[in-house]
C-alpha cells in the first residue's frame, strides 16, 4: 500500500494535477442540487482541458456561471490509486467552439483514454465525430486548491502517521493555484 503524500505547497499541488489526468467536475444546476461529471483531462499551460458536447450540461453551466471545481484524481496504469488520493481545483471556466483547438485538445485526451498514440491518419476521422457531436473545449484557469491528506491503515492495524500528541485526521487547507 502506498502512502499519500502531503500537499502542502503549490508547486506539489501544481506537479499532482500535471501528472494525473482524471477528475470529477462539479457544477451549478439552476434548480437542482450540483452535478458531477468524471472527464479525462489536459494541461494546456495552466489551464485544464477537456472535451464535451455543447448540448451537455457542464457546457450550458460555463456559460452560465464561467466557474467549475475539479476533483483531479490519483491515477495509475490500471486505474486510481490506493490509498484514493485527491486535489480540488477550483477556477474560471471558459467554452471554446473553435474546432482547431478542439482538435488540438482531442489529440492531447484522446491518447489519455485510449493508452496509445492516436496515428495520423485518423485525425479527419476524429474531426468528423468532433463536428458531429458538436464538441467544445472547456477550458479551466485554475485560481485555488484544497487538499486533505488521507489517513489509512497499516497492516499492522496502526494509522499511518498516527501520534498520540495530534488527532488522527487533520484539516484540509486552501492555496493559490499561483504563488503570491
Amino acid at each position: 500500500m502506498a502512502t499519500a503524500k502531503p500537499m502542502t505547497d503549490t508547486k506539489s499541488r501544481r506537479d499532482f494535477v500535471r501528472r494525473n489526468h482524471t477528475c470529477v467536475v462539479s457544477y451549478a444546476r439552476k434548480t437542482a442540487p450540483p452535478s458531477m461529471s468524471i472527464v479525462h483531462y489536459g494541461m494546456d499551460g495552466d489551464d485544464i482541458v477537456f472535451l464535451t458536447m455543447a448540448e451537455r450540461q457542464k457546457a450550458k453551466a460555463v456559460l452560465r456561471d464561467g466557474q467549475l471545481s475539479a476533483c483531479i484524481l490519483a491515477g495509475e496504469s490500471k486505474g486510481l490509486s490506493w490509498p484514493p488520493e485527491y486535489l480540488v481545483v477550483d477556477g474560471k471556466a471558459r467554452l471554446v467552439t473553435d474546432m482547431d483547438e478542439v482538435m488540438q485538445v482531442a489529440a492531447k485526451i484522446i491518447p489519455i483514454m485510449s493508452g496509445q498514440p492516436l496515428p495520423e491518419e485518423a485525425l479527419p476521422v476524429v474531426r468528423q465525430h468532433m463536428e458531429k457531436e458538436k464538441r467544445v473545449v472547456i477550458r479551466i484557469t485554475p485560481e485555488s486548491t484544497f487538499h486533505s491528506p488521507a489517513v489509512h491503515p497499516k497492516d499492522d492495524g496502526e494509522f499511518e502517521g498516527a501520534d498520540d500528541d495530534k488527532p488522527l485526521h487533520g484539516l484540509g487547507a486552501r492555496l493559490p493555484w499561483r504563488e503570491v
